[in-house]
């Protein structure tokens, strides 16, 4: 293989945060994917990623693991705090009976920063996401309670992960938003209607999660996932849906032979130019291969006309399943309607 170039650094939104332009998904280093990989090969894997490969943005959250995923990451990046970004994200989490639940009241955000900086051992988070709108509490609020956090230094920038249109201008008028995070990939294009749209308009920056399907496009085959996988739930790669989208990938791994790079590679590039500058995409792996791999993605070049042979091998309507099965759905679907500040008791103490 060639040898790989240091990843470009680039502005995430007008906020002044600048990161690799390629981030590092951590996520399924502690499960969701399979079985929780083996601490030392991951702290040495994000290492890798760091001081090798020049990638700085690290994503994690409360959820993965649950916490365990930032302890991991707090351990891999001692003696090189000066050289990432961390990202991490609170709101998901279990109630009393063990359900699941989003909050986003302002004790919670407030106690789940504090946990977090302790488990991340960080002084400061870079980058701070409500990682779901919770339905119950008008976002005014939790952005409110969340730039506190900023003011006492103890978060630099606010995000927001699958936010609508209206909650991001909403939460925008509390304080700025660096960064929005969603799924986008060549299969998953709802975002393009409006949300994009608004984060451009208002110079946020946008960080694609699952840029490579959760694998789909880059090969994997549901019979390999292992039985604690949560992909085995998602309706877009089960059964009838899975050998639907299968055909679509045809020409699009057509394309990839043409220009000599691998299926993964060919569809995170895909990403990052339809993106273009403020889109940095977080791809995880657990493996020093894969992570090779999504870096020379950022040396594939994409024609226009290239773009639109993509896009035509995989049209939106065509694509078969929803992403996310009922259940989860339940307790916290995409594009969430939060009520108005006004139906927040004592709301005028907080605006």
């Amino acid at each position: 293989m060639a040898l790989l170039q240091p990843v470009p650094r680039t502005k995430l939104g007008s906020q002044g945060l600048e990161v690799s332009s390629l981030g590092l998904g951590c996520m399924g280093m502690s499960g969701s994917y399979g079985p929780a990989r083996p601490e030392e090969e991951m702290v040495e894997l994000i290492r890798y990623a760091v001081e090798k490969l020049g990638v700085t943005l690290l994503d994690t959250s409360d959820a993965y693991g649950p916490f365990t995923n930032e302890v991991l990451v707090g351990k891999a990046i001692k003696g090189i705090r000066d050289k990432v970004q961390i990202a991490t994200k609170f709101a998901i989490t279990v109630d009393k009976d063990g359900n699941r639940v989003v909050q986003g009241d302002p004790e919670y955000v407030r106690a789940a920063c504090e946990a977090s900086l302790k488990r991340l051992d960080v002084e400061q988070i870079d980058l701070y996401y409500q990682h779901r709108v919770d339905t119950k509490v008008p976002i005014e609020i939790t952005i409110g309670e969340m730039k506190k956090l900023v003011e006492e230094g103890k978060v630099k920038y606010l995000g927001l992960s699958e936010a609508s249109p209206s909650e991001i201008r909403r939460a925008h008028a509390v304080h700025p938003i660096t960064a929005v995070q969603l799924e986008w990939s060549l299969w998953v294009r709802d975002s393009e209607e409006s949300v994009i749209p608004t984060c451009r308009e208002l110079g946020i920056g946008i960080v694609p999660y699952s840029p490579l399907g959760r694998g789909f496009l880059a090969g994997m085959k549901p019979e390999n996932l292992g039985e604690n996988d949560v992909r085995k739930t998602l309706p877009l790669l089960q059964h009838e849906n899975f050998e639907k989208n299968k055909i679509l990938l045809e020409q699009v791994s057509k394309i990839a032979e043409k220009k000599k790079c691998s299926l993964s590679q060919l569809a995170l590039a895909w990403v990052l130019h339809k993106g273009g500058n403020g889109t940095v995409p977080i791809p995880g792996t657990t493996k020093k291969a894969n992570l090779e791999a999504n870096v020379g993605a950022l040396s594939v070049k994409l024609s226009e006309e290239e773009m639109q042979e993509l896009e035509s091998a995989i049209p939106p309507e065509a694509v078969s399943g929803e992403r996310y099965n009922p259940a989860l759905k339940a307790y916290y679907w995409l594009h969430a309607r939060t009520p108005p500040l006004s139906s927040w008791k004592g709301a005028a103490a907080h605006t």
